[in-house]
């Protein structure tokens, strides 16, 4: 018989544990973002290699979420999410000590690497914890990554503003990193079927079309966050005109509200259910960006990257958690096909948007974020069809 739940751990301090993995997440990866243009110009490389180098990044986290997602359902949650923990924080060292483009790419690959394994681990950890609560959590662990993140760039700022060496910075940040993750894992659970199930010799496996349905919505909400993520600033400044410091508030608006929303959503979540959360979410989110689309003023437009990120908040968390509830025998496996298609969109919508602003007004590319909006809103009924 499989232990249960409260056999482990208490679920109020795995839910404690999880946000702290979930924000040691956001606080490496804002910690990097942070000191990308001191690493650029410490290591001599051009914007273009810089660019080749960060789909390294991307490459080796897809692999690290694929290869990281099997390991979960074999070796154990308490014992992959802190090693992916400590080996993101031993990663973080690497890019302040690069001194060249090669350097750097081998650097990016191990911080790409630690950063996908613990992103599947955190998320399939986050599904056993909120299995535990009579109502969805899942939100609060993506609002909490944000948090980190915001964390990472207020202190990368003032260190930077200091005159701290990047290398110092990024290698105190991995210390913490370890430090946490190595704290944390003694109150993490693991992954247990109903009891009903436990004597059941064959159980059905989930039919692949609704796996990859769950990877296809994932990739459509991830590529427009993407697309607000690198090129909310870019069209304040290049369609609307504004000045630097001005654009910089389009990404503000958006990164705020989604936030927000994420710490809501679960509330929300419980009175009307993942599906409602993902469609309605996703016309909220369309209705934003064709704000944003034809705005001529700035104000408006920060309302509409606002409801931009409001309407993305809530959707994601939702497909994480109908990935991992799926099968809890292959969850980890499951969630890392499903969060792998959506980092895949993550990193591919800004470079298609990049694309097609050769041929169109950036505006006018935006399309793209608002139609995938549109067809989350027909899809997301899938989440009904997943019992």
């Amino acid at each position: 018989m499989t232990a249960t739940v409260s056999e482990l751990a208490p679920p109020r301090a795995a839910r404690v544990a999880t946000w702290l993995y979930f924000g040691l997440n956001g606080f490496a990866v804002g910690m990097w973002v942070v000191h990308i243009p001191s690493i650029e110009h410490a290591t001599g490389i051009s914007h273009s290699t810089l660019g080749l180098l960060l789909l390294a990044l991307g490459g080796a986290a897809f692999a690290g979420m694929q290869l990281a997602g099997p390991l979960v359902d074999r070796l154990g949650q308490r014992k992959l999410v802190p090693a992916a923990g400590v080996l993101l924080g031993i990663a973080l060292f690497a890019p302040g000590l690069a001194q060249n483009w090669w350097s750097l790419g081998l650097a990016l690959i191990f911080l790409g690497f630690g950063n996908g394994s613990i992103d599947v681990g955190m998320n399939a950890q986050a599904v056993v914890v909120e299995r535990g609560y009579p109502r969805p959590i899942m939100a609060s662990f993506h609002a909490v990554w944000s948090i980190g993140g915001a964390i990472a760039a207020l202190i990368g700022a003032a260190t930077l503003r200091a005159g701290v060496p990047t290398q110092t910075t990024l290698s105190v940040a991995g210390v913490v990193c370890i430090v946490v993750a190595l704290g944390a894992g003694r109150f993490l659970l693991e992954a247990t079927e109903p009891a009903e199930e436990d004597h059941t010799e064959e159980r059905a496996k989930p039919p692949a079309k609704l796996v990859w349905a769950l990877g296809g919505l994932a990739f459509g909400l991830m590529l427009a966050e993407g697309v607000a993520n690198d090129w909310a600033a870019l069209q304040f400044r290049d369609v609307l005109g504004t000045s630097v410091s001005t654009a910089a508030y389009a990404y503000g608006a958006f990164a705020v509200a989604m936030t927000i929303g994420r710490f809501l959503t679960d509330r929300v979540a419980a009175v009307v259910g993942p599906a409602a959360i993902v469609r309605w979410g996703a016309a909220i989110a369309a209705v934003g960006m064709a704000i944003v689309i034809v705005s001529p003023w700035v104000a408006l437009g920060l309302f509409g990257w606002a409801l931009f990120g409001i309407g993305l908040a809530g959707g994601v968390p939702q497909l994480f958690t109908a990935a991992g509830n799926l099968d809890p025998r292959a969850a980890g496996a499951l969630m890392a096909r499903v969060v792998g298609l959506g980092y895949v969109g993550l990193l591919a919508g800004p470079a298609l948007i990049g694309g097609l602003a050769h041929f169109m007004p950036l505006n006018l590319a935006f399309i793209l974020p608002l139609v995938l909006c549109v067809l989350t809103f027909f899809g997301g009924p899938v989440l009904n069809s997943r019992k």
